[in-house]
């Protein structure tokens, strides 16, 4: 199915054409049933988000304008559509998009790529150059298949083999590790891909400010044999785990959120 895109403008979270778009949202969830409040991973993958975005306030100058409006149209039919950018800078006219992840599995590289590809596609509606990072925090991606191996052989396996991070990248070559953001690039199809640790975060914030007890977290996903059910709006951003989106962000985009 073909799909195209138009109409493209930045707002900020008060504009009130977004926000009746999520009261609307809001009002469509209001009666589903009853769901599992977010895990220990989950609340950790929003305050890394937040503290990802402020490290790169104090070395990039972070535009407000983080939701991304647009028209998108398959066919002959059109919706309004919406999307908010973990974080957005525009200097000298390239227009500079950020994915902020945490994740124990590198799937969630390729789930980042495809977000950005098409955030990239909109966004040349407004800017001529669009440059795409990730921000992955790493808290237990296994680095190649014998680490990958190795854990699902432990004691306590995921439920799932984890994508080790040597496979993610040999195929995706357009994605590229750089270890500075002086390094990003904006050129062609490129993904700058930046990781941080876990230890990263903490000497962002303090151990103190972060949800660590992910032990019970661990209890519950041995335990899981059905998926979890789909979150509200107001679910923190999660630890990208599972092999599809987390029920929020999956929930956002079929609604024009995302």
């Amino acid at each position: 199915m073909a799909i195209s895109y138009a109409r493209a403008r930045l707002t900020t979270e008060d504009d009130r054409r977004y926000q009746a778009h999520v009261e609307k949202f809001k009002l469509q969830r209001k009666n589903q049933k009853a769901i599992r409040p977010p895990r220990q991973r989950d609340i950790f993958g929003g305050q890394a988000e937040a503290a990802l975005r402020d490290w790169l306030a104090a070395h990039l100058p972070l535009d407000e304008r983080r939701i991304l409006e647009y028209e998108e149209r398959r066919h002959r039919t059109a919706q309004i559509k919406y999307r908010e950018l973990d974080a957005l800078a525009i200097i000298d006219s390239v227009a500079w998009v950020f994915e902020i992840k945490a994740s124990r599995t590198a799937s969630a590289i390729r789930r980042a790529v495809a977000q950005l590809n098409e955030t990239r596609q909109i966004l040349h509606l407004l800017f001529h150059r669009v440059g795409v990072t990730i921000l992955l925090v790493d808290t237990g991606i296994p680095a190649d298949s014998a680490a990958a191996a190795a854990l699902m052989a432990s004691d306590r396996p995921p439920p799932r083999r984890p994508e080790p991070l040597d496979e993610v990248l040999a195929a995706l070559p357009q994605v590229q590790r750089i270890e500075d953001l002086a390094a990003r690039s904006s050129s062609g199809d490129q993904v700058n891909l930046m990781l941080f640790s876990v230890d990263d975060i903490i000497a962002l914030v303090g151990a103190e400010n972060l949800a660590l007890n992910w032990e019970d977290d661990d209890l519950d996903d041995e335990a899981e044999d059905e998926p979890p059910p789909e979150a509200t709006l107001f679910a923190s951003s999660g630890d990208d785990d599972d092999d599809d989106d987390n029920p929020l962000a999956a929930a956002l985009r079929k609604a024009g959120l995302k």
